[in-house]
């Protein structure tokens, strides 16, 4: 005699939910801080499909430890078998760091041009 196994069709969830689940499955990894830092990195949903944004191949590396752990949680917590996790590497905006305090009045003047006339009216030297 053959048995059938039913298998539950897959549930709907919402960017919600699975942010939830998420956060859930970050905490869980806390203690493990680079974990918690590459679970905490922002991430796209297209339809069951996760895309999170990876920083280097490092965490691409990672990632690829987790990945069955992660998914395996997802998809109980959130009733789809369909949920699948990839990482997609990401160049971070290089951010010009600012040392001079002439660096930081011209970030500060982009930021708001009434400074200018205020160091004008005032007689302030940036160059200190």
């Amino acid at each position: 005699m053959v048995t059938e196994v039913q298998r539950e069709a897959d549930q709907d969830f919402t960017p919600e939910s699975l942010h939830l689940g998420w956060v859930d499955f970050a905490e869980q990894r806390k203690k493990f801080q680079a974990e918690f830092q590459l679970l905490m990195q922002p991430y796209d949903l297209d339809k069951n499909r996760i895309i999170v944004h990876l920083l280097n191949p490092v965490q691409d590396t990672m990632l690829s430890g987790l990945k069955s752990e992660l998914t395996s949680y997802l998809r109980e917590r959130l009733k789809n078998n369909s949920i699948h996790i990839t990482g997609e590497l990401r160049e971070m905006d290089e951010k010009k760091m600012k040392y001079t305090d002439r660096d930081k009045f011209e970030f500060l003047l982009d930021k708001n041009p009434m400074l200018k006339e205020m160091k004008d009216r005032l007689g302030l030297d940036t160059d200190f």
